[in-house]
């Protein structure tokens, strides 16, 4: 994202005239300098996507098996080496793409072992109550990293932009050392009795088999550190993960090319000198923060996360609509919608990989087993994770027709991950009006 932020912005030097044809396109570093550069910032970006999809996956698996704190450690650590080998790039004058598909795919592959990780950390500390506000709030570490990304793209894009990944990479190690001598994975670690997950009512469904046993029996009295991790396609039988797994599939790949290219459109379509772009770019992940707080409430205070998401996702359809056509007006009409839509587009996408990825991932049916939030989470967000993929790379060569047809490519997303919820939603509805009638009798 830094590479695809500084190489958008880089301005040419005194003397070289920038036409409307090349504005999009001119940049000054090798092998970005052609006009395949949008399609050639689209394969990066999607080669560290792939990578962090596919190593998703495995990250799961192995993270229910292994201490967190050791494994999200040694995770951030190897994240920030691989992005200071980026940095390098321009210090040491490479201009191999080959280079830095490989420092993309290995990048990919160990930030991978970072979302599974902190999800179960958090859920094994937080039970049911106020959960989606708590994931909201935390989730918001998302949107300020976004921000101060933008930040160091900004300060070092026309000065030396490796410093932008070095500093990054700098920032993930440090976080990565600390979690080292700090980070306590689960409350059993320290003598602290876990959060309970689930309260018995007459109002909560009673489909779902137990998937873990003992002696033929539920056995819930068992420790979490007693218990065996479930696999892939017993998390797959879990109700809802393939319906949200769907629907973030779609958000995500919203959002995402929103994360990747909006500095870049904001470049194109305004006035915005390279600073400029990065730091109105901003307000997109105010709203993201916005969303996801609201998303978390909302979902608390009703029970109902499909209902939340297709809502939010619902108005993302025409917010995105209206930036497209009135987001270059002025520098207001721009900050506005983008906060809008951020809110729209980014709160469900928040809200499904923390709040409902950690009540997935301890959903009744495990009888209290905590040691399935890292398989879910890596389900949900690795599905997601695929469509972050396509995303930025669908928008790489559709930008090179036109930027509404970006616009449009997210819309019809949005709308689909809309029609991936309509069934869980039915029955949210369904419930939401058994609790009202019972409340009148």
């Amino acid at each position: 994202n830094v590479l695809n932020q500084n190489c958008s912005k880089l301005q040419p030097p005194a003397g070289v005239y920038v036409t409307s044809q090349n504005r999009n396109t001119w940049c000054n570093w090798a092998p970005f300098d052609g006009d395949d550069a949008n399609e050639l910032l689209g394969y990066l970006d999607s080669a560290f996507l792939f990578t962090y999809a596919f190593f998703m996956f495995v990250s799961g698996f192995v993270a229910e098996r292994m201490n967190l704190r050791y494994f999200l450690a040694f995770g951030m650590l190897m994240s920030g080496f691989f992005t200071y080998l980026f940095g390098l790039t321009y210090g040491q004058n490479i201009h191999s793409f080959t280079y830095l598909i490989f420092v993309q795919v290995l990048g990919g592959a160990f930030q991978s072992t970072g979302w599974p990780s902190v999800v179960t950390c958090i859920g094994n500390w937080f039970g049911k109550a106020r959960r989606g506000l708590l994931f909201g709030l935390w989730n918001s570490h998302l949107y300020v990293g976004n921000i101060l990304g933008a930040y160091v793209a900004g300060l070092y894009v026309e000065v030396n932009w490796g410093y932008s990944f070095i500093i990054c990479g700098a920032i993930v190690g440090t976080a990565g050392f600390l979690i080292f001598l700090f980070l306590v994975p689960d409350p059993e670690d320290v003598g602290c009795k876990p959060p309970v997950y689930h309260r018995a009512s007459f109002l909560e469904s009673t489909e779902g088999t137990p998937l873990i046993y003992q002696n033929d029996k539920p056995n819930p009295q068992l420790s979490n550190s007693d218990k065996e991790a479930i696999t892939f396609w017993e998390a797959l039988k879990i109700p809802g993960v393939i319906e949200f797994s769907l629907c973030l599939f779609f958000a995500k790949l919203v959002s995402y090319t929103f994360l990747f290219w909006l500095p870049k459109f904001i470049y194109a379509s305004t006035p915005s000198g390279s600073q400029e772009s990065a730091y109105l770019s901003v307000p997109f992940d105010i709203g993201g923060i916005i969303g996801g707080v609201l998303a978390g409430y909302i979902a608390d205070q009703t029970g109902a996360s499909a209902v939340t998401c297709v809502s939010l996702l619902g108005i993302a359809v025409p917010t995105l609509f209206l930036y497209d056509a009135f987001g270059s007006v002025c520098t207001l009409s721009n900050i506005v919608l983008q906060v809008i839509g951020g809110a729209a587009v980014n709160g469900p996408y928040a809200l499904i990989t923390t709040a409902v990825s950690a009540q997935l991932g301890t959903h009744k049916s495990l009888m209290g087993n905590a040691k399935a939030v890292a398989t879910v989470t890596a389900i949900i967000d690795g599905t997601g994770s695929i469509g972050a993929a396509i995303g930025p790379l669908l928008a790489g060569v559709i930008s090179k027709t036109s930027w509404n047809n970006v616009f449009y490519m997210a819309m019809v997303s949005d709308f689909l991950a809309v029609l991936t919820l309509l069934r869980i939603m039915q029955h949210e509805v369904r419930r939401l009006k058994r609790k009202k009638m019972n409340l009148w009798v």
